[in-house]
């Protein structure tokens, strides 16, 4: 009794307390003539310093505008169940607590504009699983992370315009179309409203699909202001999105091996997908039905190239289906897609059967069925083979039936007589096989390839024939091939050029060292030798033009060099012919004896040049000596 009249005092109390109102705030009731109605709250005194706490819970939208509150404590509305609208604009809040909006399941539009928050705790956002509408702008965020990106997927009004942001996420545009892979629709109730002017964003390959937006005519994300413009770098400052040019940003493409593979199974299949784009994409493999992948290694042998292989190791049927390789970078994504079809079925080598030995309950019959066995066969088909093999199940006799038993005993002694008779047959086919195939030969030799043929006799068409071969005293890297008897020749591929090989052709039941052999060798590479043709032509060209200069360098060094021998002996001549030799002459003395005609005699010449050296000045050079005994007079 005393619980009920406390539950009752409590719900008094709340009923008087529901259309209460803060003090500083104003309530205003919604009502319709059918009784029901909302309740929004507005709260606009500049004196308020913290947010209201008694708020009433019928609140569906409530504004806080104008105050003085810094800070937005954890669960400061987690008694407000039905609130739809909270707007908390032209504030002074500094900071967002993670658990601020803490059970607000039906919010449905949150305001935070024009405040000075620099981090907003987006993983809140979560809480809020209603939330359409984010006003973020006028604010002081700059940067968000990678991590806001999956509490933005469902919000489809986000203003973040007025900030300090200089670039976003690359991925951020891929929860949208056209990246998102989804198709373009025109219904209006699937537009995106971004709000991303008056930042200073640096434009660079990071945000080239938000650029890419800017200029695309009909897109699902409808940007406030088209006019867009770059702040940095340098070269881009002041360009608008429409008209820019990024330079290193290129979106990536993809190419694989092949679209479609067919293997056998239980072998080994390689997947290879190469992707160019800068910057360098990175590769990742995924299954159409998602389920792991695994084996895989990727290099990037220089910037702007990667490739990626995966390995499929004894493949199984559930491996089959579609891979995808996809190629990603900041400038976009791109996928390609491998189909792997897996053929055939294990296949299970049945020993031969020995002659007197009996078979057990549980034996495989060759030959003769019994009535009394049920056969659980299935066929087996493994690339390039094919082999039906058939077992069979023994049913447990039932006592009652006695004839049943004697039949099962007449079935064991006519498979005995059948063994004995088969092993007989498999003696006599080992004597034959070993004549049965001649004239083996190697013909179309090739650098990589050759086609060796041989003659059957005594064999069926579909005898099964293996063709081993490998390079000559190489056991250990033999390599086979399945034929058949008929088809008398097979193509041997994968050879290296300029090799000796040993090729053997094995028939079953031959006795070992008694197959045929042939050894035969490979033609050298045609390429190589083709490129050893041109380096002889070219070296040849180059000796010729380079020959002719070599001599003439020679022979100028010889003419320069007998040139100057030819000086040193021809110096007399020289000598004669660029000098004047200078003579003096003087009077004979005169005597009773003397010719009246010879007045004149020449003195030695090398007391001329003397004489000359020697000479005193110009104007006695010049004098004529009357006198007897020296007359003598200069000239030149």
């Amino acid at each position: 009794m005393r619980r009920l009249l406390c539950l009752h005092a409590f719900l008094c109390c709340l009923t008087m307390a529901h259309p209460f109102c803060p003090s500083q705030c104003t309530c205003v009731f919604h009502g319709r003539t059918d009784g029901t109605g909302t309740r929004s709250v507005l709260c606009n005194d500049p004196d308020m310093s913290d947010i209201p706490v008694n708020v009433p819970v019928d609140t569906v939208k409530l504004r806080i505008e104008k105050t003085a509150v810094r800070r937005v404590p954890t669960e400061a509305f987690y008694y407000l169940v039905d609130l739809r609208y909270l707007w908390i604009t032209y504030n002074s809040i500094t900071s967002v607590d993670t658990g601020s909006f803490y059970n607000l399941k039906v919010l449905h539009e949150l305001r935070l504009d024009g405040n000075m928050i620099s981090v907003f705790p987006w993983e809140s956002l979560k809480e809020m699983p209603m939330l359409k509408t984010l006003d973020l702008h006028n604010n002081r965020i700059n940067n968000v992370p990678t991590e806001a990106i999956p509490y933005l997927r469902n919000i489809t009004y986000l203003d973040l315009s007025s900030n300090k942001l200089t670039t976003l996420p690359s991925e951020l545009m891929d929860i949208w179309p056209p990246f998102n892979g989804l198709p373009v629709s025109s219904n209006a109730s699937q537009k995106v409203v971004l709000g991303l002017q008056d930042n200073p964003w640096f434009c660079d390959c990071k945000i080239s699909k938000m650029i890419e937006i800017s200029k695309m005519a009909e897109t699902p994300v409808i940007l406030m202001d088209l006019f867009l413009t770059c702040a940095g770098p340098e070269n881009l400052s002041g360009v608008l999105f429409q008209h820019a040019e990024l330079e290193n940003c290129v979106k990536p493409s993809v190419m694989t091996s092949a679209t479609k593979i067919t293997s056998p199974l239980g072998s080994n299949v390689l997947l290879r997908c190469d992707a160019s784009g800068f910057p360098t994409p990175t590769l990742y493999w995924a299954k159409s039905d998602g389920s792991p992948v695994s084996n895989t290694v990727q290099e990037s042998p220089g910037d702007g190239i990667r490739w990626s292989i995966m390995s499929l190791h004894g493949i199984l049927y559930k491996d089959a289906g579609n891979y995808n390789c996809k190629a990603k970078n900041v400038a976009g994504s791109v996928e390609a897609t491998i189909s792997l079809t897996v053929a055939g079925t294990i296949g299970t080598t049945v020993p031969p059967l020995r002659p007197g030995v009996g078979t057990g309950p549980s034996s495989v019959a060759t030959t003769i069925i019994p009535p009394t066995f049920i056969p659980d066969s299935f066929t087996s088909t493994v690339l390039p083979r094919a082999s039906t093999i058939a077992f069979y199940r023994k049913l447990k006799p039932t006592p009652s039936n006695g004839l049943q038993k004697s039949k099962v005993k007449q079935a064991k002694n006519e498979q005995g007589s059948n063994v004995t008779k088969l092993a007989a047959d498999e003696k006599s086919k080992k004597s034959d096989t070993s004549k049965s195939i001649r004239d083996l030969k190697i013909v179309e030799e090739t650098a990589d390839s050759a086609v060796l043929l041989w003659t059957a006799d005594g064999l069926p068409n579909d005898a099964p024939l293996t063709v081993v071969y490998s390079p000559y005293g190489e056991d250990d890297t033999k390599r086979t091939v399945e034929t058949n008897a008929g088809s008398g020749k097979v193509l041997l591929d994968g050879l290296s050029s300029g090799m000796r090989y040993s090729v053997c052709l094995v028939a079953k039941g031959t006795a070992a060292g008694k197959d045929p052999c042939i050894d035969f060798y490979t033609l050298d590479n045609v390429e190589d030798g083709g490129q050893n043709q041109l380096l002889i032509i070219i070296s040849g060209i180059a000796c010729a033009l380079v020959l002719p200069l070599i001599i003439l360098l020679l022979y100028k060094i010889l003419a320069l060099y007998c040139k100057g021998r030819n000086t040193g002996l021809n110096e007399e001549d020289l000598e004669k012919e660029s000098y004047v030799k200078f003579e003096t002459i003087s009077m004979k003395q005169r005597n009773l004896n003397s010719h009246p005609t010879e007045l004149w005699a020449r003195r030695p010449t090398n007391e001329s040049e003397r004489m000359l050296l020697c000479s005193r000045s110009s104007i006695d050079s010049q004098m004529t000596y009357k006198s007897d005994s020296s007359r003598s007079e200069y000239l030149c």
